[in-house]
């Protein structure tokens, strides 16, 4: 994997999850991301390195290379940025402060079983998509 690319650490399992994935490659114009699910090997590598806890965060987490990694809201915030047409734009959500943000982001986390639905496996990526994933 090049060192440069940021990495999506996203649900495997959750519709709502696997569509902002698809959203996020099909605006990725500059080939910013690669994407692994958390349940798989890498994700749960991750996870463990970094001793986090998934009864906390277990729907997304931005890793950026020789950085931090970024969770939740600021995560959404933070790949936004890198996408495509006017989505920066909502980088202006950054002076919310974090904790506000992160209520609204947990109160969709914890219904997106419900509202969105969930399925038995991780999402399989097509081949032409597939070097893109690192599980």
């Amino acid at each position: 994997m090049e060192s440069s690319k940021k990495i999506i650490l996203f649900d495997g399992v959750c519709n709502l999850c696997n569509r902002s994935v698809q959203f996020v490659i099909k605006r990725d114009k500059k080939d910013v991301f690669r994407y692994a699910p958390l349940q798989g090997e890498f994700g749960q590598t991750f996870i463990s390195e970094r001793n986090i806890d998934t009864s906390k965060i277990d729907s997304i987490i931005l890793a950026e290379p020789g950085k931090a990694y970024y969770v939740k809201s600021t995560a959404a915030l933070e790949i936004a940025k890198h996408l495509g047409g006017a989505w920066p734009l909502i980088s202006v959500f950054t002076w919310i402060p974090e904790g506000i943000r992160n209520i609204v982001y947990d109160f969709v986390a914890r219904k997106r079983y419900k509202w969105f639905g969930k399925k038995d496996q991780c999402m399989v990526p097509t081949p032409a998509l597939k070097a893109k994933f690192l599980d």
